[in-house]
């Protein structure tokens, strides 16, 4: 398991995600592919995002319920915003 300290919050990522790009010092605007709503997220916040997005398109549940939890627990609002 990876961790992440941002903002002085350590964060254990769930999943084995590429995390060398790492512009730390800016958030990444993310739209919700159907309703066009946004959120900004820290590059490992995006990282999972977009495995939970392919993961989707791979039809493999376990992995997006696992990301929604996670999403769900360290970024609440931006889950609402982006997943739920």
């Amino acid at each position: 398991m990876q961790v992440v300290k941002y903002n002085d919050i350590e964060y254990n990522i769930p999943f084995d995600v590429d995390l060398t790009l790492d512009p730390q010092d800016k958030l990444i605007d993310v739209a919700n592919p159907f309703s066009g709503a946004k959120a900004s997220l820290p590059w490992f916040a995006v990282a999972v995002y977009d495995l939970i997005m392919g993961a989707q398109q791979f039809e493999d549940y376990e992995t997006v319920q696992q990301g929604c939890d996670w999403f769900a627990k360290h970024f609440p609002k931006e889950y609402m915003t982006l997943l739920d």
